[in-house]
């Protein structure tokens, strides 16, 4: 049996828990219903109130794709993409932020302090992670055009944030590097930035791509078409891999139907140079030099034989043929990332050296022993694509 003291301090314990609960649901009540509209313990001078704005896209997305399928051929037209881009985020952001016209008067000064380097980031990175020499090959897959549109997401996700932040903070106050905001949907700016504008203009740029894509594919090659080359394979690369996708088809959550897909493919990827690029031979007397300048390797041509080794198809029929030529095309893709990942360029390089020494050396040394043969590389920012598709990117720039 508890004591008069013991059931004293538990009664005095309940107390003050109901006295607690009762204030927080007091407090609460206050500050949204009862208190005057702004209060706040944050100085009204730094505070930020959020307003609903729909996002307006500015951005021509037949025009854009074509930059994005072919970013050498089109640098320029790539550096202005990235400027419209980030300028109708950071504008977007400014209208829901509900900033005052002359900060939002100052958003392109202030961008523009960032465009020279980010430009060049976001070139170097997207060319990076895409294969610009698989444009026939993407076209014939249906996915050129979506492909380059993932490689965006994942460069522009890499900087928005950064930028938003960057720019963003020089226009509103903050305190002690927070921005205190107030009003519906409240988010971050980087938030705003990536759900609001970048999500659904990339989602945009998805439902084209995916238009484009078909009808070039159905238009890849109308007729036969024969041209000129001159090309000098180096390297060769053989390789073989193999897939397995299992697609099941669930009811209340239990499986009631599965599909199983087992593909293997065999890969013949030649590097080397095309000379129709560019190729040069110059004679510098005053060093005693024959310097014969290259164009950077690429890869020439990529076959890939696959295999259908296992198709056990469940009595829903899960399977259609998007998901076979999308297991053979995911088998090319990665074939392509592993070759340029690793050094067949570099080696690529050595060879081509050793064989136009093999070749021009003997004949150098004939006409006049005290000249050497060097050999360079030169990054032609070319077209990689065929003629035909070509033609077709450069109606947008017209």
């Amino acid at each position: 049996m508890a004591t008069p003291t013991a059931s004293g301090a538990r009664n005095l314990i309940k107390g003050l828990l109901v006295l607690m609960i009762f204030s927080v649901v007091g407090i609460i009540i206050w500050r949204k219903f009862v208190s005057p509209k702004g209060y706040t313990s944050v100085p009204k001078e730094i505070q930020v109130t959020y307003v609903p704005s729909d996002y307006n896209m500015t951005i021509d997305e037949e025009n854009a794709l074509a930059v994005l399928s072919n970013p050498h051929r089109y640098r320029r037209e790539f550096n202005d993409l990235v400027y419209d881009i980030n300028m109708s985020i950071l504008n977007h952001v400014a209208k829901r932020m509900n900033l005052d016209p002359s900060a939002q008067s100052m958003i392109q000064e202030e961008y523009e302090k960032h465009h020279p380097y980010l430009r060049d980031l976001y070139f170097d990175d997207f060319v990076k992670l895409k294969d610009t020499t698989s444009i026939l090959y993407e076209t014939w897959y249906d996915n050129d055009g979506s492909t380059a549109v993932d490689v965006l997401r994942e460069v522009a996700g890499k900087y928005t944030c950064f930028l938003v932040t960057q720019v963003i903070t020089t226009l509103v106050p903050v305190k002690g590097g927070s921005i205190y905001a107030k009003g519906k949907s409240i988010d971050t700016p980087c938030g705003v930035a990536m759900q609001e504008a970048l999500g659904p203009m990339l989602k945009r740029l998805e439902d084209r791509a995916a238009i484009d894509d078909f009808a070039r594919s159905r238009g890849l090659l109308q007729e036969r078409v024969e041209k000129v080359i001159a090309e000098l394979a180096t390297m060769e690369i053989r390789d073989k891999k193999g897939l397995n996708r299992q697609l099941q088809t669930k009811f209340l959550g239990f499986s009631v139907s599965s599909s199983d897909i087992e593909v293997t493919a065999i890969s013949l990827l030649k590097v080397g140079f095309r000379l129709n690029d560019y190729f040069d031979v110059r004679l510098n007397s005053r060093q005693g030099l024959v310097v014969i300048t290259l164009p950077e390797p690429v890869i020439l041509s990529h076959e890939v034989y696959p295999k259908l080794d296992k198709l056990d198809i469940g009595w829903m029929r899960e399977v259609k043929d998007v998901d076979i030529n999308k297991n053979f095309n995911l088998l090319r893709q990665e074939f392509r990332r592993e070759a340029l990942e690793s050094d067949v360029m570099e080696k690529s390089k050595d060879q081509a050296t050793e064989i136009m020494n093999t070749m021009f050396g003997p004949v150098i040394k004939s006409l006049n022993n005290k000249y050497e043969l060097k050999v360079q590389f030169k990054n032609v920012n070319q077209s990689e694509v065929d003629p035909e598709l070509s033609a077709k990117y450069d109606e947008y720039n017209d």
